[in-house]
């Protein structure tokens, strides 16, 4: 697939009150973010993106090159101007220059989540208008300056993050950060009233709130879970057996919420065989993203009108090979973006659709034929 060109040569992000009011509205976003490592030291991110809508997100490329100027804070402070040292492909949202997923030509990977309730960001001053920037807009600013982990977390310290208000809702847009270099280096970065945290992502998952330090606290209670089938026991003379196969699995959590998602997925990750390449590894990737598929009516708010979670798209990235894999809810059909591609010849920021039509082949025929 090939992105055709648009006519903009920098990402002005002053309008974004929009976005911002779109992403705090939400009830929860159940996003499900894991990482596999395939047998050639292929790293693969992988997500679900949740949400109360579809987000219409569309794919967006941005060169190297980009000059991108940051959210305006408020009407007497302007954010500050950068130019992309890396060029990157992801997913955006409402039509907005955000990129909320993505891989940049370096194969660094960047992953929004959603953190409520956990989530605090400074404040913009005159003082630090040279540095700041609003928690929506966060990617752009990752995957255009930073080709590995190491360089990042040496950066961010002298970033502000700061939270957009929006008057209607009296909030920002409360997220979290997942980010992976090529050579498999993980962190997740988070803003609390504890100040900027840094975690090395150990387990290869994220989740929702609470922190992620709290789901490794929680991962104790589920050390029993086994791939293997539990062997019989004898109880006074008496042999039980468990009923059929997953007995080793007997107690994984299975509801959505964002600590069973956690359990869960750590689960599958490190019991999984990524395979044997990277190729195999995105094809696990999405198998394993599909059990956190949340269907329509499943998780709502309370009340007759209450939003829907829904799984809107899941994506995944092959940092190895520089390809970048997403599917809709709508379509399930798995596409594909080579990144060194999109960016070649690209001299201004570009965006495509994605697929959002429901493909059914009937093999009718075939049978009739034989």
């Amino acid at each position: 697939m090939r992105i055709p060109k648009r006519p903009t040569t920098t990402l002005p992000l002053a309008g974004m009150a929009s976005f911002a009011l779109a992403l705090t509205a939400m009830p929860s976003l159940a996003c499900t973010g894991i990482i596999l490592t395939s047998g050639d030291a292929g790293v693969v991110p992988a997500r679900t993106l949740e949400f109360g809508f579809d987000m219409d997100s569309d794919v967006i490329a941005v060169p190297a090159g980009t000059k991108i100027t940051t959210l305006a804070l408020n009407p007497d402070l302007s954010g500050f101007t950068y130019t992309t040292k890396y060029g990157f492909v992801g997913l955006n949202a409402l039509n907005k220059p955000v990129t909320l997923d993505g891989m940049n030509e370096k194969g660094l990977y960047f992953g929004s989540f959603y953190l409520p309730g956990e989530a605090v960001f400074g404040t913009a001053t005159p003082e630090n208008a040279d540095h700041v920037i609003s928690s929506e807009e966060v990617g752009n600013w990752i995957l255009g300056n930073f080709s590995s982990v190491e360089e990042l977390r040496a950066a961010l310290p002298g970033l502000e993050v700061v939270g957009t208000n929006i008057p209607q809702i009296g909030g920002v847009a409360p997220l979290h950060y997942s980010v992976v270099d090529a050579s498999g280096a993980a962190i997740v970065i988070e803003y609390t009233a504890a100040g900027l945290r840094i975690f090395d992502n150990t387990v290869h998952v994220i989740t929702n709130s609470p922190t992620y330090d709290w789901h490794m606290t929680n991962l104790r209670n589920y050390i029993g879970l086994n791939p293997d089938n539990s062997a019989p026991i004898s109880v006074d003379g008496q042999t039980l057996a468990g009923f059929g196969q997953g007995t080793g699995m007997f107690g994984l959590p299975g509801d959505f919420s964002p600590p069973s998602r956690f359990v869960r997925a750590t689960a599958f990750v490190a019991t999984t065989d990524h395979g044997k390449t990277s190729d195999e590894a995105v094809f696990r990737a999405f198998h394993i993203l599909n059990t956190f598929d949340i269907p329509k009516g499943s998780v709502r708010e309370a009340g007759k009108d209450g939003t829907q979670d829904f799984t809107v798209w899941t994506s995944a990235a092959d940092t190895k090979k520089g390809v970048y894999f997403f599917k809709s809810y709508q379509s399930q059909q798995i596409e594909s973006v080579t990144v060194a591609e999109a960016l070649e010849g690209l001299d201004a920021v570009a965006t495509t659709p994605m697929d959002r039509t429901l493909s059914v082949v009937n093999i009718t025929g075939d049978l009739k034929n034989k």
